[in-house]
């Protein structure tokens, strides 16, 4: 049974959403689920922008099939080569073979290492700047590499504003009924899931982001479509904005982020101190996670949300807690970067986590450790106190600027 649904009266929806899938790319929890956006160009040529995950491919074909109503499958913009959206191309050149594939030159390299058919018998290559006309709709290809490929591109049309934006702009989460952001309450229900999705998926390249943005903002865009998550119609300078302070590294919000490891609750009650400290010197957002019991998707995600941040661990077996480690190292892999840190450390018998610690933070761009390394022995002593007090006003200057 199809399920479609008509973006314009010649500009059609024909993508399917997976709320069976628990982690995307098997390593970031979705509970949500995701979507698998595609769309189909109704023209004197008829044309499919990218397709879906082999999970939904069966909706896909039906929602396809239905929307061409007996007409053939003229062209296939490949705007990304991820499998989450190249899946059912093979399946596409079976039922049409008369399909033009259209893309660059890598994306046509990694559809010859995803498939076996004769690629270059259908396929039709663009440059950076490339118009391909159909008819009444002319499709102007972008290139935006490393966004978060390097074969992608995005494709704008430009008889009606629409930019067809491949894994940029996208969002975890499987759509409902409501096709558009402004059908949903975005800040409440799919910012979180927004953010997480672009700054695990895409947020280590910053640069290249910042780069597309430049491009975007020399388009008359009038809507967004992206691959994962809903289409933008309105307020797109929000959504720019937001993507423009994550690409530049910039926090979204002022505020404290504590995140801690414990093994039996000692580095926990220090934290808690500290919290309360804080919030007493009117810091009100405060944020706090146990390393251990949140997925590092997330923790990376709140630091790159947040502008002053504590990293408090046990030494275990002269090391970093694993899970404190695993979050340091994600960070590092993520390009982290221009926030004010501070880092306690606790231990029994050998106190090394703190130096080991502000090891990772010192080798990440501008982070800056606003105090000293809070050395904890086992339990915090009434003789810390002073010292658990000039890091609280440390991290409120940094807050209060």
């Amino acid at each position: 049974m199809h399920n479609i649904r008509k973006i314009t009266e010649d500009v059609i929806y024909v993508g399917a959403s997976d709320r069976r899938l628990a982690l995307f790319e098997n390593v970031y929890p979705i509970e949500r689920g995701v979507s698998y956006n595609s769309y189909l160009v109704l023209d004197d040529k008829t044309v499919l922008l990218d397709t879906v995950d082999h999970a939904v491919s069966r909706e896909f074909l039906e929602n396809v099939d239905y929307a061409l109503s007996g007409r053939k499958l003229d062209y296939l913009i490949v705007n990304h080569m991820e499998p989450d959206h190249c899946s059912v191309i093979a399946e596409l050149v079976l039922r049409y073979p008369e399909l033009t594939i259209v893309g660059n030159a890598k994306t046509a390299q990694m559809i010859k290492q995803f498939y076996s058919f004769d690629v270059d018998k259908h396929m039709h290559l663009v440059k950076d700047g490339d118009t391909l006309s159909t008819g009444r709709h002319t499709f102007a290809f972008v290139f935006a590499p490393m966004v978060h490929w390097p074969e992608v591109m995005v494709s704008f049309d430009t008889s009606n504003g629409f930019l067809f934006s491949a894994d940029a702009f996208g969002t975890f989460g499987a759509l409902a009924g409501n096709l558009y952001a402004d059908e949903v309450e975005f800040d409440r229900e799919w910012l979180d899931d927004a953010r997480r999705y672009y700054i695990n998926i895409v947020g280590k390249y910053g640069v290249q982001v910042m780069n597309t943005l430049k491009k975007a903002a020399e388009l008359p865009i009038k809507m967004i479509l992206p691959l994962h998550g809903p289409i933008w119609r309105e307020n797109i300078p929000y959504f720019l904005d937001k993507y423009t302070t994550w690409a530049s590294y910039k926090s979204e919000d002022k505020g404290l982020l504590i995140i801690y490891s414990t093994i039996y609750g000692d580095t926990a009650n220090a934290v808690d101190v500290l919290a309360s400290m804080a919030a007493e010197k009117g810091i009100r957002n405060i944020h706090m996670y146990d390393a251990s019991k949140t997925d590092v998707s997330v923790l990376v995600s709140e630091c790159f949300r947040y502008s002053t941040i504590v990293f408090a661990s046990p030494t275990y077996n002269a090391e970093i807690f694993p899970k404190m480690e695993m979050l340091l190292t994600e960070l590092k892999a993520h390009a982290f970067q221009n926030r004010d840190v501070a880092v306690i450390e606790n231990g029994t018998w050998a106190l090394s986590a703190g130096k080991k610690m502000s090891e990772i933070l010192s080798a990440m761009k501008d982070i800056r450790i606003v105090s000293p390394v809070l050395s904890i022995k086992s339990s915090l002593k009434d003789e810390q106190i002073p010292l658990l007090e000039e890091m609280s006003d440390a991290l409120v200057k940094s807050i209060n600027g």
